[in-house]
């Protein structure tokens, strides 16, 4: 008995894998690799077919490592004339562009070749729908399925298959997470954590502005960030004399510039 149900699910898993292999075609498009303003890193751009020179619908990255990349390096970039080929492989798949070095840039053809296997994977974690566009980016910011894992586990809610791009680019992880907890802040959602990080809200500020006797929620966090209302600010306006400033009035005062 145990033997056919370790085949029945043998089968289904086997399955999955080809429906998802059917579906998840390989992209095609054009590529054009340089090092961006800090040289340590990578611009890409991916333009697919059927994408006009005259249109934006292509894609930008450039927050990357050029380390990740094998079959190139920065020195590559000099190399006018060099024919290349820089790959990426990760869990979600493989990367590759194959072209000539022109103007310290590689230009050429890539193709992108979805991993099945792991779009399974992420079916079984909760996150489905996943096509070969959405893998693809999930290649270049690094999106793995540990990653994806330890972020489930710290009960985040609303992780979806779209805002796991916005967490991984803005380096969200679970320690993250528990700078906010440890506090006796209830859980952020994803979309609250990813406005907390946009923003640049940080614990050891947070901690220095709860020890001037304010106890700011998430949104106040935020809204501090916006305004630029730091401690040395808020020691500032205290020394002035002004009396019970909550985050409202220390906001009014930055808004209307009565610091000035």
């Amino acid at each position: 008995m145990h033997s056919l149900r370790l085949l029945g699910t043998g089968a289904a898993l086997s399955c999955s894998l080809v429906l998802h292999a059917a579906t998840l075609a390989p992209l095609h498009g054009r590529c054009t690799i340089g090092a961006s303003g800090d040289s340590a890193r990578f611009r890409l751009e991916v333009r697919p077919d059927d994408c006009p020179e005259s249109r934006h619908c292509g894609s930008n990255f450039s927050s990357e490592s050029l380390t990740r990349f094998t079959g190139i390096t920065l020195a590559d970039l000099a190399r006018e004339g060099d024919n290349l080929t820089a790959k990426l492989a990760a869990e979600s798949g493989t990367f590759t562009c194959t072209g000539t070095v022109r103007d310290h840039e590689l230009e050429g053809r890539s193709v992108f070749t979805p991993d099945a296997a792991f779009a399974e994977k992420m079916d079984r974690m909760g996150y489905t729908g996943l096509d070969s566009e959405k893998l693809m980016a999930y290649t270049f910011v690094g999106v793995d399925s540990k990653w994806v894992e330890s972020m489930k586990q710290t009960g985040v809610n609303g992780i979806t298959a779209d805002n796991l791009l916005a967490l991984r680019i803005f380096n969200i992880n679970p320690d993250y997470v528990h700078s906010f907890t440890s506090m006796g802040y209830e859980m952020p959602d994803a979309d609250k954590l990813i406005a907390l990080k946009v923003q640049g809200v940080n614990a050891e500020e947070v901690r220095q502005i709860r020890a001037l006797g304010y106890q700011p929620t998430l949104d106040e966090l935020i809204q501090i960030r916006i305004f630029k209302i730091t401690p040395e600010f808020i020691r500032r306006m205290q020394e002035r004399g002004l009396k019970d400033l909550t985050i409202a009035k220390l906001v009014q005062i930055k808004i209307f510039k009565l610091d000035e």
